[in-house]
């Protein structure tokens, strides 16, 4: 696991081909192809992974690897098709540290990310904690990456609900970062799990926490993006999201908000859905025909069941003033027949009262 910084594809591909007690082996007498030894040479020498697991033992994680039954091959195929056609970024994990109590591929399967910034609004952390809440009201787990902002409120918002959330770290899941959301981390790691693919005491480092996002974008059905920049790490996360084949959402903010403007190029671009409410959010993630929801409606009106001809005629009637037929038909331009065969049918419907001078527009109710 320390042998290379993640993603290594080639050394990824070695193992896939070979197998992990093999390619360990090749590993360490460098009897390995090209590719693998640039990604490999810095690090061949260090002979950890007996310390690495106690160090996980001893803090109650684990190392999951693809041989486990908790493994979540099925979110994961995303990234290794990215990889497959081209996308050097998207390498699958060759495993990951975990701690938390439940089961690792039961968890995101039925997963969704939410990400944004994290100098965020007083608008975007009440709508991420309200997401956050909703989904796991749902059943939903909710996948973020524990930093401030965006990412911490979706996971109170979960956990606020009872829920399971998850974190995908940039460090160790020994290393509690941000140090200032350490009480929150260890909420999560009690009903929920702390993830990552680097070892533990790795700290975290800028390019780790891109590397990171591709995890939380593989791991969920869908990637809700709440606030973000136009150049920043939610915005890596929803476009790396999109390249897997993932449904991105974004919620629209103020377009005077600069915390916004990333979510409204997304929008812009085609590549996120509009996230107008959670139940809107579940019919996109969720399984086709779960989560269906009604188009929105206005008031009823008394004449929404009328047709075109039924309606000009009612328009054509006067409260005040009776109307014969004839003034009827000039108004409305419905034909004189045709006038006399719909205003019985207004009656019948209360819309149009006869009286001795003729007809007139019946009063509300």
């Amino acid at each position: 696991m320390r042998v290379a910084e993640p993603p290594a594809t080639a050394l990824l591909a070695f193992v896939d081909s070979v197998g992990p007690v093999e390619a360990a082996a090749a590993v360490r007498a460098a009897a390995v192809p090209e590719r693998v030894l640039a990604e490999i040479s810095a690090r061949r020498h260090l002979e950890l992974a007996e310390s690495d697991l106690a160090d996980a033992r001893r803090i109650g994680a684990r190392l999951v690897v693809p041989e486990d039954e908790e493994w979540p091959a099925w979110p994961l195929l995303s990234l290794a098709a990215a990889s497959d056609r081209g996308q050097r970024w998207s390498g699958s994990p060759l495993g990951l540290w975990a701690k938390g109590p439940v089961r690792l591929a039961d968890t995101v399967e039925r997963a969704v990310a939410v990400v944004g910034a994290r100098s965020a609004s007083g608008y975007g952390e009440y709508v991420a904690a309200e997401i956050g809440h909703d989904l796991a009201n749902a059943g939903m787990t909710v996948v973020s990456g524990a930093a401030f902002g965006i990412d911490g409120q979706a996971h109170r918002g979960a956990l606020a609900a009872k829920g399971t959330t998850v974190a995908v770290l940039a460090c160790g899941v020994d290393l509690r970062y941000p140090v200032g959301h350490s009480d929150l981390i260890d909420e999560i790691a009690a009903t929920g799990l702390i993830l990552s693919e680097y070892p533990p005491g790795t700290p975290p480092a800028r390019h780790r926490f891109l590397v990171r996002n591709r995890l939380i974008a593989a791991l969920s059905s869908g990637t809700v993006v709440v606030e973000a920049g136009v150049r920043s790490g939610a915005r890596n996360t929803a476009t790396t999201a999109a390249a897997l084949g993932k449904v991105v959402l974004a919620v629209p903010g103020p377009i005077t908000s600069a915390t916004s403007a990333g979510c409204h190029d997304l929008l812009r671009a085609g590549t996120a859905m509009l996230a107008g409410s959670v139940p809107e959010i579940l019919e996109a993630v969720g399984p086709v025909g779960e989560h269906l929801v009604e188009p929105p409606s206005g008031p009823v009106r008394r004449t929404d069941g009328l047709g075109g001809q039924a309606l000009r005629v009612y328009e054509a009637l006067s409260r005040r003033t009776a109307r014969t037929p004839a003034r009827v038909a000039v108004e409305s331009g419905v034909p004189i027949d045709r006038v006399r065969a719909l205003l019985p049918e207004l009656e019948l419907t209360d819309l149009a009262r006869r009286c001795d001078e003729g007809w007139r527009r019946a009063p509300d109710t």
